[in-house]
């Protein structure tokens, strides 16, 4: 606990320092605070209708609290007076107040005072705000699932963002969240400064596996778990106090920033009577302690993790060039990580500054190489470790205590061969840096399941020693970026797979100037080409990576969609986890967030242009207004949803105005370094060969049996080796394997094998091709409009469209004869005819 000494004209008195976020966790006076509490209430009221009045009673349990280790108090439904506050000051103990937000949503039903709930908001918030014990204010708790599927998500989002600032507007420094609960967990709440939930699950990997799924939906803002436990009436208290064990261990576990308890007495009271028909206290009604009291003390005490835990060794390995302004925060970072058996290993990789110099200040071994790249100094770095885990973090970035904790811990309670964790932008980099980390392009993770990755960021990785040196470390060609993106795909090849901790997160800086942000993707915009010329089976045909999970993270540009997903609420609105099932985007929205939209914005614009020579061309300019408007809207919207927390409006406004323009420029960043490096729509890949592209068919006689999926692999691995990029046929596809000549055309290929005795087998095979029906539709329009323009004597612009038109059909021909000749090569010896 952190105190700070504040004086007043009557004598000195101690406060508690006013708690911020710190990522994904939170921080009072400079120090990771990490919420072990109880809820306290509510309680029969006087006769003037008022709780918490016997303060003598409040005394003795926040004393009783104190004494166990708790740090932090949960009013849930009422706020207390401001001398419950004091009596929490004088113990330590900082109180989360609630609002009540949920019991002035009948506000909503009648229009003509639907915003007299502000006034009561306003009030409450007031009453309190200030105060050194106040941890938190909860804008209110479990809105009914039934109230809020009556009244709409919408809503009741835009009740709850009215709450939010109103109390902001009264204590702008205040914390402000909403407990929700799995009914209603689809609410989007944006906004909020953390997150907060009430959960209760009895089976640990079940409770667990949901913590998981919180974690993705906070993102990069703190979770706390805001009741959990077990009634010991229907248990028994040996179960309660197991339960309350692995619970608060699971929230520690998980990164959660920390848990309340429900509840810490038994006595409890609601709708006007005594409750008496469970008992969720870790105290009785007389107050004497049950076990599950001892148990929350140990559990919270453990936080983390225990100190006398077997931990492995680990292996940091810090990779520099020229790295200068920021590497001595990132080792100053290290220096203070809670770890019992790690080194650092810093890798110049050639800086001309001062980076070895001020590596050498540390406790750290450094290695000088020459200049070879970011891969090289990364194997480097692996080759040189003594750990049987080796962890990666850039010299750019800082990581929290626990770090090294949540990272090893998750290798040994699984099988990953590697595990990654959230990196979060620090504040204070300036007003450009905030806008960067609120736009698009930078480190993000990609989740298969809420726990399992497909994708870790090169910033915040790790990896057992043996499995990154049974694939040879990091792939030279990389020597920028990329390079974490193979490691990650070799290794899923092999069969490991990786893990995400919540917990295990490093404050990473952006970029702080727009031109090296703009130099930074066209660098991602390179790795993007470097990438496809490896794994080309991963890329689709405009050469754009086919993630099979979800990419998590800031700064994503949200695609224009008229819906905002469905919910699942179950029969009657009877599900008790009602959630939000969001598809992904269609084609039609998912076009304008590529970079290659601009060159389509670009032919509509030439297309235009030749209306100077035929007029009715110029009907092609508001084709281009909406072409550029749709990324326009994209980048207003995506940044609309940015966080600037402490900037007033105005200001505030400005920053979500450089920030779209961030969404506009990163895709033409990407594209320029995309082109440059050959990663192009019209690349072209495999052999070179070239038949007609219509349909042909191969048929021949062998003595030498083979299964046919051995004939088809055989053919598939042929291919393959020729550079070409080769599809397989699905469950209800009449094609074997497809074969990619470009972005408009490819071939398709069927094999039938009759048996016949003796090991005599027919061997039928077919190939056509098939045409992308926007290349067919793109080269009729133009042919189409040439046709027009030569009719009208405008033979420049008819002679300039219909030379777009033979390019289109052209490029289409080549493609689907060049992918038809590949297959039909890599059949050997077989007697070809035209169908």
């Amino acid at each position: 606990m952190t105190l700070v000494s504040t004086t007043s004209k009557a004598a000195p008195v101690l406060a508690l320092a006013r708690p911020t976020i710190r990522g994904k966790f939170l921080a009072a006076g400079g120090s990771k605070l990490y919420v072990r509490g109880v809820t306290y209430g509510a309680f029969e009221p006087d006769a003037a209708g008022r709780e918490y009045t016997d303060l003598a009673t409040v005394e003795r349990d926040f004393a009783q609290m104190a004494a166990a280790g708790l740090n932090a108090v949960r009013i849930p439904h009422t706020v207390p007076p401001r001398a419950l506050l004091d009596v929490a000051l004088r113990h330590g103990l900082r109180v989360m107040v609630g609002l009540s937000a949920e019991q002035y949503v009948g506000y909503l039903l009648d229009g003509r005072q639907a915003r007299a709930f502000t006034h009561e908001i306003r009030d409450k918030a007031r009453s309190v705000k200030g105060h050194p014990a106040l941890l938190c204010y909860g804008l209110g708790n479990e809105i009914a699932a039934p109230v809020a599927r009556w009244l709409g998500r919408s809503r009741i989002e835009r009740y709850l963002r009215e709450a939010y600032e109103v109390v902001k507007a009264e204590d702008p420094e205040g914390l402000v969240t909403y407990v929700n609960y799995p009914s209603t967990e689809y609410l989007d709440l944006p906004f909020l400064d953390l997150v907060a939930f009430n959960v209760y699950l009895e089976s640990p990997e079940r409770f667990e596996s949901y913590l998981y799924r919180l974690q993705n939906l906070a993102g990069d803002r703190p979770l706390i778990m805001s009741e959990l436990g077990l009634d010991s009436l229907r248990h028994g208290a040996e179960a309660q106090a197991r339960a309350l064990d692995w619970q608060i261990r699971a929230t520690a576990s998980t990164g959660c920033a920390g848990a309340f308890v429900f509840a810490w007495t038994d006595e409890w009271f609601r709708g006007g009577a005594a409750v008496e028909d469970w008992d969720f206290g870790v105290t009785r009604r007389d107050r004497s302690p049950k076990p599950a009291l001892e148990s929350a003390r140990r559990a919270f005490a453990a936080v983390p993790y225990p100190v006398d835990r077997d931990w492995p060794r680990v292996s940091v390995v810090v990779c520099s060039y020229n790295g200068s302004r920021t590497i001595r925060d990132c080792l100053e970072g290290l220096r203070q990580v809670e770890y019992p058996d790690f080194e650092v290993i810093v890798v110049d990789d050639g800086s001309t500054d001062a980076t070895s110099a001020i590596a050498h200040e540390y406790d750290v071994r450094v290695i000088r190489t020459e200049n070879q790249g970011l891969s090289r100094a990364r194997t480097t770095g692996m080759s040189a470790a003594t750990g049987e885990i080796v962890a990666y973090i850039d010299d750019d970035a800082r990581p929290d205590r626990h770090w090294l904790q949540y990272l090893a811990a998750t290798f040994t309670s699984t099988d990953h061969v590697a595990v990654g964790g959230p990196n979060i932008a620090p504040r204070g980099d300036g007003p450009i840096a905030e806008c960067v980390a609120n736009a698009p392009g930078g480190p993000l993770h990609v989740l298969v399941t809420d726990r399992v990755a497909e994708h870790i960021p090169g910033c915040n990785m790790a990896f057992r020693k043996h499995a990154l040196e049974a694939i040879g470390g990091f792939d030279p060609r990389f020597r920028v970026a990329g390079d974490d993106v193979d490691a990650c795909w070799r290794l899923t090849e092999r069969g490991g797979t990786i893990g995400f901790s919540p917990g295990a997160m490093v404050w990473h800086h952006r970029r702080n100037s727009v031109r090296t942000y703009w130099k930074q993707q066209m660098g991602y915009g390179k790795a993007e080409a470097l990438l496809e010329a490896k794994w080309p089976e991963r890329y689709n045909a405009m050469g754009h990576v086919s993630w099979e999970g979800r990419i998590y993270g800031n700064g994503l540009t949200q695609a224009l969609e008229w819906g905002r997903g469905r919910i699942y609420h179950g029969q009657w609105g009877s599900a008790p986890y009602q959630f939000l099932e969001r598809p992904a985007p269609g084609l039609v929205a998912s076009l304008p967030l590529m970079p290659e939209w601009w060159l389509v914005v670009g032919a509509l614009a030439g297309i235009a242009a030749l209306g100077l020579a035929w007029s009715p061309l110029l009907l092609a300019l508001p084709l281009v207004l909406l072409a550029v408007s749709a990324p326009v809207a994209q980048a207003i919207a995506s940044a609309a949803r940015a966080r600037f927390p402490g900037h007033p409006p105005a200001d505030a406004a400005r920053l979500r105005a450089l920030t779209a323009l961030l969404h506009l420029m990163q895709p033409v960043a990407r594209l320029r370094g995309r082109l440059r490096w050959g990663l192009t729509p019209w690349r072209r890949r495999g052999r070179p060969g070239f038949i007609a592209p219509w349909p042909h068919s191969t048929a021949r006689w062998t003595e030498d049996w083979v299964a046919p999926d051995e004939r088809l692999h055989a053919v598939d691995r042929e291919l393959r080796e020729d550079g070409w990029v080769v599809r397989h046929g699905g469950d209800h596809d009449r094609w074997d394997l497809e074969v990619r000549g470009g972005a408009l055309g490819c071939a398709r290929f069927l094999m039938a094998v009759e048996d016949h005795g003796s090991g005599t087998q027919h061997v039928r095979a077919r190939t056509w091709p098939r045409v992308s029906r926007a290349a067919l539709a793109v080269a009729l329009v133009l042919a189409a409009l040439a046709v027009a323009a030569g009719v009208s004597g405008a033979w420049l612009a008819g002679a300039s469209l219909g030379l777009a038109a033979a390019a289109v059909i052209g490029r289409v021909v080549l493609e689907c004869g060049s992918a038809a000749a590949a297959i039909v090569a890599a059949q050997p010896g077989v007697a070809r005819r035209e169908d």
